[in-house]
């Protein structure tokens, strides 16, 4: 009897040798490289748990798809995986790919969105960081029922759309990053800003309109005000706005040198045809141009043009304005020779 136990127990231990033997590089060992091709591993999701194990093996994330599938199978854990970007660090076990996958903690994902930009190029930007489909983002952007959900009396969420740098998991939904972006901009239009728009006899929807066609035009911060007071005078005197970044909104395509035809296009944007301001935001403008229209220059210039160099010339009068056009032409005109020259000698 003795003997018998003695052999059963040999029997068992060798059966535990050679299970764990066995079991040794579907759960303990190191399944990833300890130097990977990249970081970053995405579930899509839909993705069966053989399809992530068939997608980590082609990656190079792990070497053998069958030892994650029978990890998977003894944890239990197969039908619990959350789709989502994930930073994959070296030397982790099946099981520890497992419990992150199943964790749901995702990458995040640094995503910088300019100012002056209208919504159409912050969907590009979007789908580009976060795959989210530009479609889907644009929609929600035009989605009126959406922006009164979202405490925003305006048709549309051109403009409402804060450009900074912002923090989103991957996995976002557009409705998800829409929401943060006009809530950022709610959390800056504090109730100092508040009581200022009030005191300006002009309503949100006005200044933040304003304010892009500020943004579109200002490329030197201590400008903006100035440029701002030009478009308010305009606006208390009753003359056209005649703002290029109008124009730009209202032409299809991307951003362009302009031609006089552009400014006959009959659209409600086109302030060289139209009086007052146009429905709505041309681009998402950022703090510093919604603040140039609530505290604009103490100036009486109701015309400005472009110098050359960034900066604007600014005039009171007709005459004063249409000799400053001169000077910038001869300006364009000398960059252009140059250009040429230069493409010759190359």
């Amino acid at each position: 009897m003795k003997k018998f136990l003695l052999a059963l127990t040999a029997l068992l231990l060798l059966g535990l040798a050679g299970t764990g033997w066995y079991l040794y590089p579907v759960l303990w060992a190191p399944a990833v490289p300890s130097s990977l091709p990249r970081p970053d591993f995405i579930i899509h999701r839909g993705m069966s748990v053989t399809q992530i194990a068939d997608s980590l093996q082609q990656q190079a994330f792990i070497r053998n798809r069958n030892h994650f599938l029978l990890a998977a199978q003894l944890t239990g854990w197969g039908n619990q995986l959350k789709a989502g970007k994930y930073e994959i660090a070296p030397a982790l076990t099946h099981v520890d790919l497992l419990r992150l996958f199943r964790s749901g903690k995702v990458a995040q994902v640094r995503v910088t969105l300019p100012e002056g930009k209208t919504a159409e190029d912050f969907a590009g930007l979007v789908q580009q960081a976060l795959q989210i489909d530009q479609a889907a983002f644009l929609k929600l952007v035009e989605d009126s029922s959406f922006a009164h959900r979202l405490g925003v009396a305006a048709p549309r969420l051109e403009g409402y759309l804060y450009p900074n740098t912002y923090q989103f998991h991957w996995g976002a939904t557009a409705a998800e990053v829409v929401t943060v972006l006009v809530q950022e901009l709610q959390r800056r239009l504090d109730d100092s800003l508040q009581a200022q728009v009030r005191a300006s006899g002009m309503t949100l929807h006005q200044v933040m309109t304003l304010a892009s066609i500020v943004e579109g035009e200002a490329v030197i911060d201590s400008e903006r005000a100035t440029i701002a007071a030009v478009y308010r005078n305009r606006l208390r005197r009753g003359i056209l706005l005649q703002a290029d970044p109008t124009i730009q909104y209202a032409v299809p395509g991307p951003p362009r040198r302009l031609l006089f035809k552009d400014l006959e296009i009959d659209s409600p944007y086109n302030t060289y045809r139209y009086a007052g301001l146009p429905p709505g935001p041309v681009n998402n403008p950022g703090i510093k141009s919604i603040r140039a229209v609530l505290n604009p220059a103490p100036v009486q210039y109701i015309y400005f043009v472009a110098a050359g160099d960034g900066s604007h010339r600014f005039s009171y009068t007709l005459d004063q304005h249409l000799q400053a056009k001169r000077d910038f032409d001869r300006v364009r005109a000398q960059v252009r020779r140059e250009q040429r020259a230069k493409q010759k000698a190359q």
